[in-house]
């Protein structure tokens, strides 16, 4: 893997889509994990504008503290980064106080956090004319689905969804990430419970890069272990119930002879 030729790649093609687009620069929301910390990086060394978001909502003090340490990091590396802390936990509160008790279930309310994140990060978009980084990587984005529609997946561009998790581990070592944050259980920080990614999907991100690339060489399953064939399993169920999230919004053509 040639890291920093694919840094260097990345960080032009942030900026020459920035220029393209007549905007100022890029905004992205801090998680404390992996996938924004690069991102945020990449972005940075563009030299343009960067506003990078910590925006908790009744976040885990670890996970706030992660984000803000590599905040830190960024705005001492790069003076082109600024920041700032939206607390979103009394928008959450209000809203739950309108919507009817029996539509807040567990799920519904994690993805109602993503949504008041990206809604958060459009404001500041549109005001400081940047555009909304996204921070999944290509098992997420492509593979099984694992982000909230119109939520983290509500996004302008996307530097990193043609990255693997392990590609985007060795680029972030590679700029110089706080050991902390590489060190770190991958979560989306959606959940009350502090679940990590794998104790939701059921695998690691190295067992589901492993998968996608078996299904990719369209290998045989025989003399698979019995974890192995599990995984599979999973990948496949994870990616057929997330199509609606991976592939483009269905458009119902209407018939020229209708017309």
């Amino acid at each position: 893997m040639k890291k920093k030729e694919i840094i260097d790649h990345i960080v032009g093609w942030l900026k020459n889509y920035s220029d393209n687009s007549g905007t100022q620069g890029f905004v992205i929301g801090i998680s404390g994990g992996i996938d924004s910390a690069l991102t945020s990086t990449l972005c940075a060394l563009t030299g343009k504008k960067v506003i990078a978001l910590n925006m908790p909502i009744r976040q885990f003090k670890k996970e706030f503290d992660l984000g803000h340490e590599h905040i830190e990091w960024l705005k001492k590396n790069f003076k082109n980064v600024e920041s700032n802390t939206v607390e979103l936990t009394p928008v959450l509160d209000s809203i739950e106080k309108q919507i009817p008790a029996e539509v807040q279930d567990f799920l519904s309310m994690a993805n109602t956090r993503a949504r008041l994140r990206m809604t958060t990060l459009y404001a500041f978009a549109c005001h400081y004319k940047l555009l909304v980084a996204g921070t999944g990587n290509k098992i997420e984005d492509f593979g099984v689905g694992f982000f909230t529609k119109y939520g983290d997946g509500g996004v302008d561009i996307s530097p990193i969804a043609d990255l693997v998790k392990s590609e985007v581990y060795a680029l972030a070592k590679e700029c110089g990430v706080v050991e902390n944050i590489l060190a770190a259980k991958p979560t989306d920080g959606l959940f009350a419970d502090g679940r990590t990614d794998e104790d939701q999907l059921g695998a690691s991100y190295d067992e589901l890069e492993w998968a996608m690339h078996f299904i990719e060489k369209n290998l045989h399953r025989e003399k698979l272990s019995e974890r192995q064939k599990n995984v599979l399993d999973i990948y496949t169920r994870l990616n057929k119930a997330n199509r609606h999230k991976i592939d483009p919004i269905p458009v119902c053509k209407i018939p020229g002879d209708l017309r």
